[in-house]
């Protein structure tokens, strides 16, 4: 295998909690979290060669990721590319409890209620990142970022709430 290849594997290898946690945000039927996993890993290794460095290779991660999950179900009947990537090296995400799994998927089928935007900002801050570089990533300004977020926490609260869960 080419060192090019083995460098994007041992990349994917590393940070490919963020793949599965797109696919299961924007996704709610396993098969079509498994469709925008693959179609997310085809997209950063067509866009691979335009990492250069100037951020982590997380957040540059992020960003493709999330815009393909975006625009992934835009066309209606979109056939997805008939290319076969090996994923054997990218083992599964760690299990959890009976519990922990259904708070979880409850908690995912919230998020994927809120409109993509929203599902970024949740998704971006659940990953750590500060209101500057939420709106760095997304083009807005740090307040702006940092409103959205407010107002997509209600949201995500006010759907729990509507499903029966906690609160």
């Amino acid at each position: 295998m080419k060192e090019k290849e083995q460098a994007f594997l041992r990349r994917m290898d590393e940070h490919k909690g963020i793949l599965f946690k797109v696919s299961k945000m924007y996704m709610d039927d396993p098969e079509d979290q498994q469709d925008l996993f693959q179609e997310i890993i085809l997209q950063l290794w067509k866009a691979y060669d335009s990492f250069k460095g100037e951020s982590q290779f997380s957040t540059w991660m992020y960003r493709v990721a999330i815009n393909t999950a975006i625009v992934y179900f835009k066309k209606e009947k979109r056939k997805p590319v008939q290319q076969v990537f090996i994923t054997e090296n990218i083992p599964e995400p760690p299990s959890n409890t009976d519990e922990q799994e259904s708070q979880i998927n409850h908690f995912y089928r919230a998020v994927q209620q809120l409109d993509k935007i929203d599902k970024a900002i949740i998704f971006y801050q659940l990953e750590g990142y500060s209101h500057r570089e939420i709106g760095a990533n997304l083009g807005i300004s740090e307040v702006h970022a940092r409103v959205k977020l407010n107002r997509a926490k209600e949201k995500l609260k006010q759907i729990i709430k509507k499903q029966g869960y906690g609160f």
